[in-house]
């Protein structure tokens, strides 16, 4: 049975689901909490699904999600689709991601995201921007794809594709990567970083152009 708030329904269940989105919605099962302005559900068995709208919001262990539009689904709603002004923030690994798009699945702890995608890491300091995002948490590694922009301090990364490996703080560039650091440049097939340690390798096609300090060069002269 699909119940919207507009709809005649059993007075009970209206009672029951108004009182849900009063206090945001508790399922205790999982800790989760959610809410919105509006609420559609279908509780048929197999086939359970909510539909939040407005002002929607929801909220695990460690992670807040606000979009116009969340779409939560699947057995214990492991899954959530959100659309339009989404906002994620989880303050455990300070991490805040926007976009137009995303779907979460609680179980894989799996963010796919697109349209305007954009991905703080607070932490390291690192903000990625793509066509499609995917965070992985589980794994701790972060796949961009289409336009590929990693942007930190002293530091500019373009690509098609990337991987980001946030714990070990290691990047991978492919498809025409092109890394400015600082003042120099460099292009290859295939590029990885070490954040940690500013380091670069590069391999296939390799080019660089390095900027040269005249000035620091004529000190060593003098010093010597």
């Amino acid at each position: 049975m699909v119940l919207i708030f507009l709809m005649k329904m059993n007075r009970n269940i209206y009672i029951l689901i108004l009182l849900l989105l009063l206090i945001n919605t508790q399922l205790f099962s999982d800790n989760i909490t959610f809410s919105g302005d509006s609420m559609q559900a279908d509780l048929a068995s197999g086939r359970e699904r909510t539909i939040l709208t407005g002002n929607a919001y929801l909220q695990t262990e460690d992670t807040v999600i606000y979009a116009d539009r969340i779409e939560l689904y699947g057995e214990d709603f492991i899954f959530a689709l959100c659309t339009d002004n989404v906002i994620v923030i989880n303050s455990e690994k300070q991490i805040e991601i926007t976009s137009d798009w995303l779907f979460y699945d609680r179980d894989e702890e799996l963010f796919r995201i697109q349209g305007n995608a954009v991905m703080e890491d607070k932490e390291n300091g690192i903000v990625i921007k793509g066509g499609l995002i995917e965070n992985r948490d589980k794994e701790d590694i972060t796949i961009v794809q289409v336009g590929v922009r990693i942007l930190k301090e002293d530091m500019v990364c373009r690509a098609q594709m990337a991987r980001y490996f946030r714990d070990e703080q290691r990047l991978e560039l492919y498809g025409m990567p092109l890394v400015i650091w600082k003042d120099d440049e460099y292009k290859a097939t295939r590029i990885y970083i070490d954040l940690e340690n500013d380091e670069i390798q590069l391999e296939g096609d390799v080019s660089a152009q390095v900027e040269y300090d005249e000035d620091e060069d004529e000190d060593e002269e003098t010093t010597e």
